[in-house]
């Protein structure tokens, strides 16, 4: 394995080639080079985030100004932990009394201003668990959740696709009015029930791909603003 460095740029890059003698089978050594030599994965070990799909929240913040602090925000999907780091930061979570609450059946590292649950969303005691945590209604709910990958598009697609709309079942049930829900999703036909179920209970509804996210993927981001709230019981 060589490296060369790059002509630096804001992040200085270098340039990783795994030879093809390394044991690795070739799609193997392809993916991984691809991955070392990711700049938002180089990026993301300089600036101390867990993952490089903590740009892809900074990106979009940047762009929509959704996080501000004192927000109380729920994580889904939290592993490794990127989304709650830049969730903390951006809305001044402390350790001390944090208003950012992660959940995931992964178990990670903490992350300073927020709490983490080891558990499954989908068990039933989550979504109140989650509510519990927070000692509140949240002013925006994140999704990162993906369905582990079976290498069968179809089913992986609608597999995550199902995941977004447990995800938005719940951020329609806890979410103060005026929050916001964002999600990943795939490109794809099956998003439109989503996209109903969102337009009906929020005043703008966004498909986002931010350049953190990389091309050739079909993922993309479902961002629903200013929750019209529910109707009383």
């Amino acid at each position: 394995m060589t490296k060369k460095p790059v002509k630096p740029g804001a992040t200085r890059v270098v340039r990783t080639k795994i030879k093809k003698k390394s044991g690795l089978k070739e799609s193997s050594r392809r993916w991984l080079e691809r991955h070392m030599n990711d700049p938002y994965v180089q990026r993301s070990k300089a600036d101390g985030y867990r993952s490089r799909a903590a740009y892809k929240l900074i990106e979009i913040d940047d762009r929509y100004k959704l996080l501000k602090p004192g927000m109380k925000v729920i994580d889904l999907g939290a592993a490794p932990g990127g989304w709650c780091q830049v969730a903390a930061a951006r809305t001044k979570s402390s350790t001390d009394k944090p208003h950012v609450v992660g959940i995931d059946y992964l178990g990670m590292d903490p992350v300073d201003g927020a709490t983490v649950l080891e558990m499954d969303f989908l068990d039933d005691a989550a979504p109140a668990k989650l509510v519990e945590v927070l000692a509140g209604e949240p002013d925006i709910v994140l999704s990162d959740m993906a369905a582990p990958t079976t290498g069968h598009r179809r089913t992986d697609h609608i597999r995550t696709e199902h995941l977004c709309e447990v995800a938005a079942d719940f951020a329609i049930s806890v979410l103060k009015p005026g929050g916001h829900f964002l999600s990943k999703t795939f490109q794809g036909g099956t998003e439109h029930a989503v996209l109903d179920l969102l337009k009906r209970n929020f005043r703008s509804v966004h498909h986002v791909k931010p350049p953190a996210s990389r091309g050739e993927s079909v993922e993309l981001y479902l961002l629903a603003k200013d929750f019209k709230g529910r109707n009383p019981a």
